[in-house]
């Protein structure tokens, strides 16, 4: 199993950019990376989930784990351009409506 990560910063936002399948054995290498982008107040990461191929229970736990952190930091995320097969596995938990969350759209996702 592999994933790649891609960061672009600018000042409080930071675009992550996810590759791959994100499961059990992949989840704790993202989990510390997104917990490192998360530590200062006021941070806004964006996620684009385009060529992520695969996601699990333990990758979804990640995204929550992550959105809760920020939340209490005064900061945001953003899930953009996922498939029509994550937006239904975010329909399914629930978590649509909690999160910010941008499928795909024939102009990139924004």
């Amino acid at each position: 199993m592999k994933m790649n990560i891609h960061k672009h910063h600018e000042k409080k936002e930071v675009m992550v950019y996810l590759e791959g399948e994100i499961d059990a054995y992949t989840a704790p290498k993202l989990r510390e990376e997104l917990w490192s982008l998360s530590e200062k107040e006021n941070n806004i990461i964006i996620i684009n989930l385009k060529d992520v191929t695969y996601l699990d229970s333990t990758g979804l736990g990640v995204f929550v784990g992550l959105f809760k952190r920020l939340k209490s930091k005064n900061g945001e995320l953003e899930l953009i351009e996922l498939s029509n097969r994550l937006k239904k596995l975010f329909e399914m938990t629930g978590l649509i409506n909690i999160m910010n969350i941008s499928v795909n759209t024939e102009d990139g996702g924004r």
